[in-house]
Parts: C-alpha cells; structure tokens; sequence
C-alpha cells in the first residue's frame, strides 16, 4: 500500500481480507467436514426434513419431505453451495492479499451473499420455520445457523465499508 494511504484506510482493509479469511476457512472445513463424514450431517437433513422429532402436527406435517432420494439431494447441493462458497471466498481472501481492493470486494461480498442465503433463507426461514426445526430438541441447527449467518453479515458490512469512492485505488 502506498504510504499516503490513510492508517483507518489500512486497517478497514486487513480487517476486510482476516474477516474473508476467517469465513473462508470455516466454511472450507465445513464443506471438508461434510464431505469426509458425509453420514452426520446426512442424518441432520434427513431428520429435519421428514419433521420426525417436531411435535407432528397434522397442520404441518403435509411439508414433510421422507423421500430418501430428495433428502440426500438437497444435502449435496449444501455441500456443493457450501464448496463454491468457500472457493469464492478463498478467491477474495487471495485478491485482498494482492491489493486488488474492487475486484477483492466484488468476489467477498458474493461468497459472503452465499452464505447468508444458504444459513439465513436455507437453515433458518425454510428449515426452522417451514420445517419446524425449532420444535426439535435433537435435531435443531438454529443456534449454529444463527452464528453463521451474524459471522458472515457483519463480514459483509466490513468488506462493503471499504468501498471509498473518493480513493482511486479503492
């Protein structure tokens, strides 16, 4: 960096490439973890899908998704979801380290959109609200969706931050 750049300036920008990081390399071992034992998290979805531990009523139970096949296709497509977004975020923690602040920006505030659509619109509007999860007390990811998703906004708000107009090499 240039030494007129401003000390705020500096900072706002490493704070903005460690966040990337640090949400690349959860979701990485997310994503490895998922796919390396791939029964445990199998499991979960399965549960929280066929609505078999939520107090069964007949209002909602018509949601109810038993079909093993169905189940286990929505379980890859988390961890292919969770895989692209750890690459693009892997992706912008690589062009903040090479000070490609616009282009670094673009790509964190995409995989870092990802995540806050898979934990917020995915595991807690549709799993915790149209599945229930809330109502299980085995099976009930909103807790850990919760974190995920406040990791990744308040990530989001960081990297959006560094977005000065008035610097040409912002």
């Amino acid at each position: 960096m240039s030494t007129n750049t401003p000390p705020t300036s500096r900072a706002l920008d490493l704070t903005a490439a460690l966040l990337t990081a640090t949400v690349a390399l959860y979701i990485a071992l997310v994503a490895f973890g998922n796919i390396t034992d791939f029964g445990t998290n199998q499991a979960f979805v399965q549960h929280v899908l066929a609505m078999d531990t939520t107090f069964k009523d007949h209002d909602l139970m018509w949601r109810a998704i038993t079909n093993k096949g169905l189940q286990n296709t929505a379980y890859v497509l988390i961890i292919v979801w969770e895989t692209v977004a750890a690459l693009v975020l892997v992706y912008g923690t690589w062009l903040w380290t090479r000070r490609d602040k616009a282009r670094a920006r673009s790509v964190s505030a995409y995989g870092l959109l990802m995540l806050l659509l898979l934990f917020g619109a995915g595991f807690i509007a549709i799993g915790g609200e149209w599945f229930s999860m809330w109502q299980s007390k085995t099976w009930n990811g909103l807790d850990a969706a919760l974190r995920v998703f406040v990791l990744s906004g308040l990530s989001l708000l960081v990297v959006l931050l560094t977005d000065r107009r008035s610097d040409p090499k912002a």
